[in-house]
């Protein structure tokens, strides 16, 4: 009979999320944009899912507006063009009022000119490499000031790093991550000669020489950490031969910023115990509001193994603030909706609140978090809400710029000059 009556809640629930509801008037059409095929699909399948949630509990309360929601969800399959493609599909064809979706810096890159030449409106829900603000964008993930830069503060003071590798999957975002921390560690007196830098291509599985050139770096005594932005399944095997090569979190630990609970859940993690992550929210956060998604999640999806994690906080905080924006509005046209949003907050799932920024980034703790064996964290480091910084101070070039989209209409005001260097993105 349990099971029964949750088979009967889930069916109702993505009844609901696929619009399915007996309000009145056209349904308001939500686009789901990630991959739930290739490379990416290991961590963006769970946020198309936590996007249907949404639909379904927004659906419950009544819609929006007095309108059901209805989710359209397409999959893009971790290739990179086809993002372009899907989002123009779910602007033009499908007509969305909204999309939620991309992960990498590259995806969302490929989706920026299509939202920009339409006016689209898409929430952004995943850590990235700054040094964007757009007007058709609300980012709802980390800026490097809310996650990259202060987990290198952590290893440096906590752990006593001395020697630096930074290793991720080569696309934008890891390498303009990088070179923003480069310029951090240089500035914070590390010598370039203690920083070793090395790029993979996405489904990277041959790690035996990298792991044995990151440990070959401790070999004059200092204390050595490794900076991750390796995304995707490619992780599988960098933590497989680190177990394999004997190095453990006390010998050279990492920090992560693309493992959360979703890509730890399909690893053996009893050798990565003590190993780190930076991210904005963690399943293991104590509070009220956590304990009430977790559960909500559970329900929906059906089972209590599956976990959650931070760009599912992060997808959450954004649904949230469009509805907001919308109600506020009175419409889900995309302009007026925007000069709604910023100002406006919602609770987030660690205890504080989410504020919307006018460079469209939200105010956001910063956590780290040490790998359990049982694949969870244990927050070892928790800040107050850190507002998202658009332009990097650490980069000569992107210190004199600031985003102001209610204020000056810009994303890359120069504060020098006192002009709009250009309101369209960066692609």
């Amino acid at each position: 009979m349990k099971k029964l009556t949750r088979m009967l809640m889930l069916g109702s629930a993505l009844a609901l999320a696929n619009g399915a509801w007996a309000q009145e008037g056209e349904p308001i059409r939500i686009g789901v944009l990630h991959s739930l095929s290739g490379t990416m699909a290991i961590s963006e399948t769970t946020l198309k899912d936590t996007v249907l949630m949404m639909v379904a509990q927004q659906n419950a309360k009544g819609g929006v507006l007095g309108r059901p929601l209805e989710a359209v969800v397409v999959d893009p399959a971790s290739d990179w063009p086809l993002f372009a493609e899907k989002a123009r599909e779910l602007l033009t064809v499908s007509n969305v009022d909204v999309i939620f979706g991309a992960w990498t810096s590259v995806s969302r890159k490929s989706v920026l000119p299509v939202l920009e030449e339409l006016n689209g409106l898409m929430f952004y829900p995943v850590q990235y490499e700054g040094e964007e603000s757009s007007k058709n964008v609300i980012y709802t993930g980390a800026a490097p000031n809310q996650q990259a830069i202060p987990a290198v503060e952590y290893m440096m003071e906590e752990l006593g790093v001395e020697k630096w590798a930074l290793l991720g999957t080569d696309y934008v975002y890891p390498r303009t991550t990088n070179n923003i921390l480069e310029s951090y560690l240089k500035d914070s007196g590390v010598a370039a000669g203690d920083i070793f830098v090395n790029y993979t291509p996405f489904g990277h599985s041959d790690w035996s020489r990298i792991v044995s050139d990151v440990v070959a770096l401790g070999a004059d005594g200092k204390k050595v950490g490794v900076v991750s932005t390796i995304n995707g399944d490619a992780n599988v095997g960098f933590y497989k031969e680190l177990a394999a090569a004997g190095v453990s979190a006390d010998d050279i630990p990492v920090i992560a910023f693309s493992v959360g609970e979703e890509e730890l859940s399909g690893l053996d993690t009893a050798n990565l115990v003590g190993h780190l992550a930076a991210w904005n929210y963690f399943q293991s956060a104590e509070t009220p509001e956590n304990e009430e998604f977790i559960a909500a999640w559970h329900e929906f999806i059906g089972s209590e193994s599956r976990v959650t994690n931070d760009p599912m906080e992060a997808t959450m905080l954004g649904f949230n603030l469009w509805v907001q924006a919308v109600e506020a509005a009175g419409t889900t046209e995309v302009d007026p909706v925007l000069d709604a949003i910023v100002g406006l907050e919602v609770p987030n799932l660690t205890g504080g609140t989410a504020t919307i920024l006018p460079n469209h980034h939200l105010t956001k703790p910063v956590l780290i978090g040490e790998i359990r064996d049982d694949g969870q964290f244990d927050i070892v480091s928790q800040t107050d809400p850190v507002p998202g910084d658009a332009w990097t101070d650490f980069l000569p070039e992107s210190a004199v710029l600031e985003a102001d989209w209610p204020g000056k209409q810009c994303g890359m005001w120069n504060t020098q000059t006192e002009t709009c260097v250009q309101v369209q993105s960066n692609y």
